[in-house]
């Protein structure tokens, strides 16, 4: 699913209007009934609202949502903002059609500012996506007046929120509660900063023009789970262990094993054939007595991996993950830079304290070493470490994420609520499933596991890491409704990756 620019999505409005063709009081109809469908299903038991539109288009969706409403017996309060005299066509012709069913509160810079109530149920519709300036004056004493409320639905986007440019912080926004949007998601939707401001969102079909939709040319993506089924390969009825990939898992050190074990058996659960876990001698046997189906390598060293591999050792792997528990030290660095020097042709993951090593002065000299399309998993911090710089705002973190991709030709999975996957081609593609119960210790190491299970299994890199993220959101989603956000443990999101697969072969099925 593309996530378009508010200029583009402009341009698909008029491509609609021109080659569907419908009128655009007929497209606002059909947006404001999307809208009041979904309202009308969420908020059943809720019979009075308040409706606050602006003077442009997002004002006429409000005008519309407030008649259809009103023919479905909600008792609606309506307020017209209007900062100056100059409205749009179609708030005119809506605004003209409510008011033989009720009339509106209009609100100018010289009238007395509306009053509302923490219980109030209000429908933001002041501004839409075009908006490219900070609320002021009446605009935005209204937005704050309204953020006094608890509940606040927004039409389309927050008002005062910008699309696809950074706010600064002074700015006056709408606190929204639910964020229904037409048809593509906002790239403002995917960063942690507008959080507040956004709080759920929901996406609604209005029927926009698919040519359109294909033509308008853009670097973000939305992994929706129509896309990200396609991804999962068929097996065969003859495959066997030996088709379905042999992985290398260089994880663990003294007093985190639980990293590596955690790391392997989500590797165990996603599919791979044959999995080699190659730790510290001291492990043996735990290893041994807690992931039986896993092959043990035991390093020469009691507590650290220190082996330096060579081609010849490398060979019969069809995919290495490097990372989880390693600990930091410049023996570690050396055992990268072998895997790095000998097993090239063979796809890589590195994770964790993998990344860590590569973020000290020394082993950032190994950057421009790493094989193409090599996955690195950071979360901020680790990313802040490797790139030896923060940011000001996640829009410039979106701009070093992809610069960093492209430049060293790696896909990054840059971890958060919507896990960024950049690619060395520029695009960035933000993941749909997952929630806050995955936030704890271990989580990042089960997404280790379940990517280097995709890529012994021949997947492609950039298909392994934008499926291997959805898979293990999706396995914490299933997770969370048994567990809660509160109880959840990274374990739990291994031990529902077989009920994430079951889903993802059902839904593949049932579109073949």
């Amino acid at each position: 699913m593309k996530i378009v620019s508010a200029t583009q999505i402009r341009e698909i409005d008029e491509y609609t209007i021109n080659h569907e063709p419908v009128t655009s009081i007929d497209l606002m109809e059909r947006a404001a009934t999307a809208f009041s469908s979904w309202f009308m299903q969420h908020y059943s038991n809720i019979k009075r609202i308040k409706i606050v539109c602006g003077p442009g288009n997002n004002g006429g969706d409000g005008l519309v949502i407030a008649r259809i409403l009103y023919s479905y017996g909600y008792k609606v309060e309506v307020y017209t903002i209007l900062p100056t005299a100059k409205t749009s066509k179609d708030f005119d012709i809506n605004l003209q059609r409510l008011s033989s069913l009720i009339s509106e509160q209009r609100i100018t810079p010289n009238s007395k500012l509306p009053q509302f109530h923490t219980e109030d149920i209000l429908i933001d519709a002041l501004f839409g996506s075009g908006l490219n300036r900070p609320l002021a004056g009446l605009a935005a004493d209204i937005v704050q007046a309204m953020n006094q409320a608890k509940t606040i639905i927004a039409v389309d986007i927050p008002s005062g929120l910008f699309t696809d440019t950074n706010n600064s912080k002074e700015d006056v926004i709408i606190k929204a509660t639910q964020t229904i949007a037409f048809q593509l998601p906002k790239l403002a939707f995917m960063l942690p900063q507008n959080a507040d401001f956004i709080g759920d969102w929901h996406l609604v079909d209005i029927g926009l023009h698919p040519t359109a939709i294909a033509q308008a040319s853009t670097n973000y993506f939305y992994t929706h789970t129509r896309k990200a089924i396609t991804y999962l390969k068929k097996r065969s009825k003859f495959s066997h262990k030996g088709t379905n990939g042999h992985a290398l898992l260089i994880a663990g050190s003294y007093g985190m094993m639980g990293a590596a074990i955690l790391s392997a058996r989500a590797c165990l659960r996603s599919g791979v054939g044959k999995l080699t876990l190659h730790a510290p001698k001291h492990a043996n046997d735990l290893v041994q007595s807690n992931i039986p189906e896993a092959l043990f390598s035991a390093d020469d060293n009691k507590y650290l991996s220190t082996t330096e591999w060579t081609e010849d050792q490398l060979k019969s792997y069809s995919a290495i993950g490097l990372g989880p528990g390693l600990s930091i030290d410049t023996k570690i660095l050396s055992l990268i830079h072998s895997i790095i020097e000998h097993g090239s042709s063979i796809p890589l993951i590195i994770d964790a304290d993998g990344i860590n090593n590569l973020s000290t002065p020394e082993g950032r000299d190994l950057l421009d070493k790493l094989p193409e399309n090599t996955i690195i998993t950071p979360h901020p911090k680790e990313f802040q470490k490797l790139l030896n710089r923060s940011w000001q705002n996640d829009y410039e973190k979106l701009d070093l994420l992809r610069e960093f991709s492209v430049k060293y030709q790696v896909i990054v999975c840059l971890k958060g609520a919507h896990t960024a996957v950049a690619l060395p081609d520029g695009s960035i593609h933000f993941n749909s499933t997952g929630n806050p119960g995955m936030a704890t210790g271990g989580s990042g190491d089960v997404l280790t596991g379940i990517i280097t299970a995709l890529l012994a299994q021949k997947y492609n890199p950039a298909h392994a890491a934008i499926f291997g993220v959805y898979l293990h959101g999706l396995a914490g989603d299933i997770a969370v409704k048994e567990k809660s956000i509160y109880s959840m443990v990274a374990s739990d999101l291994t031990d529902n990756l077989p009920k994430a697969f079951l889903e993802i072969t059902a839904l593949q099925t049932q579109n073949s």
